[in-house]
């Protein structure tokens, strides 16, 4: 490390750099000594160099701020917190003995030394009483750390801050602000605040020191209230959980208490005005009606006649301190069996009770009535009366089924007969089945045998009986008191049957009661009905066949009777046209034409002129004056300065007074020579009498 240097003579050893004992305390040297060749001359000695300490470091304390807490009310003594300061020098000399001291305290408040430290370990205590959080939360303490053994003079110096926060106790008991409090509420309501009390407690606030739990110890044996603390304010709510009855209770006085909810520091007692007294109103409301027994069920037999009394469903008024009356009225009465007296509430009969009803379930009916009073408002409240109806015997067996067949021939074929009855026991089964004496037919013919209690079999006496449809009358009765009986008529089918026991189909058409005749009309019936029919079809087709032929005789483009003919549109008409209409109107009168300069006219106008003779056709035309006439025609149309058109392109909307023209336009063609109209006769009978005109003149 070439810290250390060896004069090679006289071996003296000196240092080559300043010597820091923090660095390194001690050294271990080996020396030697040899002659001039370099030979040992003798053996080498260990050297062991120690650093002398010196004052070179101020004690660091480990954190520069502490933080420490402490109860209020804390005895004096009473550990605190641990400050720890080290110096790097010597421990072992007084360069490295650290010792600590307080030099300030912030507050100096009840007492400037509230603290003290011990000056060898760092431990901060209580030296005196009188810690309260609710005056000073907490204290700033300057620590020094001295070495030297604390020598001032002599020794270096550290300091350090120690927070010491005065942690709360539960030493202050919450007080009501004041000593009574009063609150008012509605009856039968619940969840209701009626009175919130104030309490003022100086201990940490949302801390189980400061939050108040209350409790009522008097004035609410029934238990209609509740105080719930608001976590916010710290106030009590007092609730009503449970409805309060103003014809019960006008008025509750509660008695209340208010604690927290950690319990009172050892030696504090709770404060006299911890207790406070509550007064809270009830106010009387208009309370419905109410039925005492709801439902009610009475008893009755079935069938009692219109008019009878069955009970009297009376409703009760709550609300003695009101002199009001109530009123009834039906609510649900399904089958309109029931009035109800709107005074007294008696229930009487509005028809027969019939147990066998739709409306009645498991022999109950239900009907619901209505109670009200004339308060301010009125209220209303409602009742079920359940009438269970006892059975009588009202309703006579009936037989099932109606319908059936059997063989004509007898053998193991019978008729299977169900008797029902609405009634119940024992106003049903075992019934009775027989047949009745009259007509005698009956009982010659079949017989009738009970299985038991509710089952009988019909079955054929007689070794044969013709087929046919036969309404078989069965006297039913049943086991009530009195027995209620029933003739039911029974329609069976006798047919031919098969080997299997099964109706032939000609034997079901037997059997269905048709005879032959009735048989053979059916089928006349049915032929004429298809003749019709075929005669229908046929002159349909005649009929069409008719008109394809008259549609042959004539051409399709030269039959216009009846025909819609469609043109072709030249443009969108008027109204998609720039022109001025009112130009080419026709006028009534001439004024404007008369009045205009020679020579200066509308091409598209009328002139004004004398207008040419055209040739009279003659009254029976010659077949060669023809030609003459029409050249006739054409010549006076050429000459005719007032035969339209005026212009080769018009545009109409004038539908007045007419046209003052001869002819729709003029006619520029000439014909030389004779012309054969004999092709005439080829065109069909409609040009028969053309072709007689201008082609057969042999005859003329």
């Amino acid at each position: 490390m070439e810290v250390f240097s060896i004069d090679p003579v006289s071996g003296r050893m000196y240092v080559t750099r300043p010597m820091d004992r923090e660095e390194r305390a001690s050294y271990h040297l080996r020396a030697h000594a040899v002659d001039m060749n370099g030979n040992k001359v003798e053996n080498p000695i260990d050297l062991y160099i120690y650093v002398i300490d010196m004052n070179d470091n101020r004690p660091e304390f480990i954190n520069q701020v502490y933080n420490g807490s402490v109860d209020e009310g804390s005895k004096p003594g009473t550990y605190v917190m641990t400050v720890t300061a080290n110096d790097a020098d010597d421990s072992t000399t007084a360069n490295g003995m650290v010792r600590y001291r307080i030099v300030t305290q912030t507050p100096q408040s009840p007492s400037q030394n509230m603290f003290t430290i011990n000056s060898e370990t760092g431990d901060i205590v209580t030296v005196a009483a009188g810690l309260d959080r609710e005056k000073v939360q907490q204290y700033i303490v300057i620590v020094q750390a001295t070495d030297m053994e604390g020598n001032l003079n002599y020794g270096l110096s550290n300091t350090a801050t120690a927070i010491i926060t005065v942690t709360d106790v539960n030493d202050n008991p919450p007080e009501f602000t004041t000593s009574t409090y009063s609150g008012e509420v509605p009856e039968n309501r619940v969840e209701v605040v009626v009175a919130n009390l104030t309490v003022m407690d100086r201990d940490q606030p949302h801390s189980p020191n400061w939050n108040a739990i209350y409790r009522i110890i008097s004035g609410d044996p029934s238990g209609h209230f509740t105080i719930r603390t608001d976590p916010v304010t710290n106030e009590g709510m007092v609730t009503v959980v449970k409805a309060v009855d103003y014809e019960m209770n006008r008025a509750f006085m509660l008695t209340v208490m208010v604690s927290n909810q950690a319990p009172l520091a050892s030696g504090i007692q709770m404060s006299f005005q911890s207790t406070a007294g509550v007064t809270i109103s009830v106010t009387d409301v208009n309370e419905a009606p109410y039925f005492p027994t709801n439902h009610k069920l009475i008893r009755l037999e079935e069938g009692v006649p219109t008019g009878t009394v069955l009970t009297t469903f009376s409703a009760v008024d709550p609300d003695r301190f009101m002199q009001q009356a109530v009123r009834y009225s039906k609510l649900s009465d399904p089958a309109n069996w029931l009035n109800i007296n709107a005074t007294n509430g008696q229930i009487t009969t509005a028809a027969v009770l019939d147990r066998e009803s739709d409306y009645i379930k498991n022999n109950v009916y239900e009907a619901t009535f209505l109670a009200a009073d004339n308060g301010i408002p009125p209220a209303s409240g409602t009742g079920t009366l359940q009438i269970y109806l006892i059975d009588i015997n009202d309703n006579a067996p009936e037989l099932l089924p109606k319908e059936a067949q059997i063989c004509e021939k007898p053998n193991l074929n019978v008729i299977n007969i169900t008797a029902a009855d609405a009634d119940i026991d024992p106003n049903v089964g075992p019934f009775v089945f027989e047949l009745p004496s009259v007509p005698s037919a009956v009982r010659k013919n079949w017989t009738i045998t009970r299985l038991n209690g509710d089952y009988a079999q019909l079955s054929l006496r007689i070794m044969y009986l013709e087929a046919g449809v036969y309404d078989v009358p069965i006297i039913v009765t049943d086991s009530g008191n009195p027995p209620l009986y029933n003739t039911s008529i029974i329609k069976v089918k006798v047919c031919p049957c098969d080997e299997n026991g099964d109706c032939t189909t000609i034997g079901a058409v037997a059997a269905a009661g048709l005879g032959t005749g009735a048989i053979i009309a059916i089928l006349i019936c049915i032929i004429i009905l298809l003749t019709m029919v075929l005669l229908f079809v046929v002159w349909m087709k005649r009929r069409e066949k008719e008109r394809h032929t008259k549609q042959l005789l004539i051409d399709p483009e030269d039959d216009v009777r009846d025909n819609i003919l469609k043109y072709d549109e030249e443009g969108g008409g008027e109204e998609d046209q720039d022109y001025d209409l009112s130009q080419l109107q026709q006028p009534e009168t001439m004024d404007h034409v008369l009045n205009k300069a020679p020579g200066v006219r509308r091409v598209d106008e009328r002139p004004i002129g004398a207008e040419p003779q055209y040739p009279i056709r003659p009254v029976i035309p010659h077949p060669g004056d023809i030609g003459d006439f029409i050249n006739e025609g054409l010549r006076a149309a050429d000459n005719d300065p007032t035969a339209p058109p005026y212009d080769s392109l018009l545009v109409f909307d004038y539908e007045g007074s007419g046209s003052t023209a001869g002819s729709v336009s003029s006619l520029n063609s000439s014909s030389s020579g004779d012309q054969d109209y004999d092709y005439l006769n080829d065109w069909g009978p409609r040009f028969k009498k053309l072709a007689d005109m201008y082609g057969g003149g042999e005859e003329d």
